[in-house]
């Protein structure tokens, strides 16, 4: 099992957030967590990679138990994310972000097979590799986003609403590249839009006020009278 999370709460201050969020990520597989805004679904990822100090519970990754190592730790043992908003080095070309992405010392290594592989994912990133990444459109700093993160070389790449503010093409080219990249890494995928997520995903999680309230295969969920009402406009 590439990440097991079991029972995790966390918060901000004394606020909380999530209450005993539980959810499995198969190796080789999309996992998708959907829910309303304000549900947890955020603090869950923020709480898995340890910028959100988790109160209880635990986070394990591939049989290890990672739940007080720090995010860098993480990062250096296969652990990347995707961040809402983005979150690139505007002021750096494009090919300067995607080698901030190889910080680690494993990735440092490959970095030129990584940097040919992220390319082939995303054509237009090599065709725009010495552009200025701020320059770039709201679809293409989402696939320089991803692609940084891949530079990493993760086995498990957490991913925070990647289709916030896209056109429905890119949103479908984002996702295909999620199909083709499952085989190496594991995501687990943080969306809004419900459909995109579950027609992408093989398994899926509902989380309503910060709690797992319903899970199963996205087929299941695409059919269940709850997703359909609540998420799907059916």
């Amino acid at each position: 099992m590439a990440l097991v999370v079991d029972g995790l709460t966390s918060g901000y201050g004394k606020l909380q957030v999530l209450f005993g969020v539980s959810f499995k990520a198969e190796e080789r597989s999309i996992t998708a967590l959907i829910g309303p805004n304000g549900a947890g679904k955020t603090t869950t990822l923020n709480s898995i990679m340890g910028i959100v100090r988790a109160w209880s519970g635990s986070v394990m990754y591939r049989g290890a138990d990672i739940t007080r190592i720090p995010p860098y730790r993480k990062v250096e043992m296969g652990l990347a994310m995707v961040p809402e908003g983005r979150r690139i080095f505007v002021n750096m070309s494009v090919e300067e972000n995607l080698i901030m992405g190889a910080y680690v010392k494993r990735a440092r290594e490959k970095l030129d097979d990584s940097l040919d592989y992220v390319y082939s994912l995303f054509p237009r990133l090599r065709e725009r590799k010495r552009q200025k990444a701020g320059t770039l459109s709201g679809g293409e700093q989402q696939m320089l986003a991803i692609a940084r993160a891949l530079v990493s070389r993760p086995h498990v790449l957490l991913i925070d609403e990647p289709s916030a503010g896209l056109a429905p093409k890119i949103v479908a080219d984002i996702f295909g590249v999620f199909k083709q990249i499952k085989s190496d890494t594991a995501i687990v995928l943080v969306e809004q839009n419900v459909a995109a997520a579950l027609e992408t995903a093989d398994y899926g999680y509902v989380i309503e006020n910060g709690r797992v309230v319903m899970s199963g295969t996205s087929e299941e969920l695409l059919r269940s009278n709850h997703v359909k009402r609540a998420y799907l406009g059916v």
